[in-house]
């Protein structure tokens, strides 16, 4: 080899572990997926100078790809594409979870012009790698047109290989912590938020609510006389049962509401920006559904559920966490150990 080429060589060889180095360290240095990712990206777009450039994660639940980074030219109306897995070079790249270098995208039958039409750019050739965890593909990495050259070259897809499997890294982190993060949050049983976050959520809430003078209220909720659903029909139906109250529940409130179960057959809905009277049409919302929702029906047994609210509110009913959970638990054990399936007020007694 002329020592020319030696030389250059070796410079490569250099800005590529100083290119690893500088992601390895980011890795180590913070769970911040975005950063992460800007920072693999950025590297990317400093070594190999593409002239657009963009990271698609895969949607499981749709099996599409969708652009999470996209950075050049046309890149701000890429935010709304999303492509079928098996869809253009992207997606056969994520279905087969094999890097493709495409020189000439005129030659190859996977190209399609959807994008090119969207951004008004003309794609010439593509190098595209997948992010692959242990079990697998979890999005692509996608570079297009080479600057200053037709194309680009084999030896970069190693390198696009090496910086695809610290992204696989840093996803996979972030799922790590997000499902420990939810296990910490959420009731096993329900699937709803558990007391524990119960307590984060109205500290926050009540900080809020102060600041910007709002109001919010809390609905206790206790299931009348569950425990002879698991004396009749054992535990196994009782558990399924508390789940599907709890996703009744859920499915019947808005995106800012809040869903916990407190524990045993008991339910705390939080409500905020929520004055007493807009929540006791909730209340009723819920009492209604209940009352006329048969459950394990296919199965025969047609159980019927009702249960015992109480009904608090931000700041006319309390202005600490304690207490409103203390009123509203009164409230509830107002109607329990009365009527039964009734709806009762702080302050106000039952309100049906």
């Amino acid at each position: 080899m002329d020592p020319r080429e030696e030389v250059a060589e070796l410079k490569r060889q250099v800005e590529r572990l100083s290119l690893f180095h500088e992601v390895g360290k980011t890795l180590a240095s913070t769970l911040d997926l975005q950063k992460i990712l800007q920072t693999i990206m950025e590297k990317i777009s400093d070594f190999l100078q593409p002239d657009t450039w963009s990271l698609l994660m895969l949607d499981e639940a749709t099996q599409e790809l969708y652009f999470e980074i996209a950075i050049g030219a046309g890149a701000n109306k890429l935010k709304d594409v999303r492509l079928k897995v098996g869809e253009g070079i992207a997606g056969w790249v994520a279905a087969n979870g094999e890097p493709v270098l495409v020189e000439d995208v005129r030659k190859d039958p996977r190209f399609i012009t959807k994008v090119d039409e969207l951004t008004q750019i003309e794609t010439r050739s593509v190098v595209c790698v997948p992010i692959k965890g242990r079990e697998k593909v979890l999005g692509v990495i996608e570079l297009i047109n080479c600057l200053g050259r037709e194309s680009f070259r084999r030896e970069d897809i190693p390198i696009l290989k090496n910086l695809a499997d610290y992204a696989a890294i840093a996803l996979e982190n972030a799922r790590y912590v997000q499902r420990i993060t939810e296990l910490t949050i959420t009731d096993d049983c329900t699937a709803l938020y558990n007391a524990r976050h119960l307590h984060f959520v109205l500290d926050a809430e009540i900080y809020r609510s102060n600041r910007y003078n709002y109001e919010f209220s809390v609905i206790f909720i206790d299931l009348d006389h569950f425990k002879q659903v698991n004396d009749t029909h054992g535990h196994l139906v009782g558990s399924k049962l508390l789940w599907l109250i709890g996703d009744l529940i859920k499915g019947h409130l808005r995106l800012i509401d809040y869903a916990f179960r407190y524990g045993g057959d008991e339910f705390v809905v939080l409500l905020p920006q929520t004055s007493k009277e807009n929540a006791l049409m909730v209340v009723r919302r819920i009492r209604d559904l209940l009352n006329s929702t048969t459950f394990f029906t296919e199965e025969g047994l047609n159980i019927k559920v009702t249960a015992s609210f109480g009904l608090a509110s931000y700041p006319s009913d309390a202005r600490t966490r304690k207490e409103i959970l203390r009123m509203a638990d009164e409230a509830m054990y107002l109607v329990k150990n009365t009527t039964r399936d009734n709806i009762a007020l702080a302050g106000e007694g039952i309100r049906a």
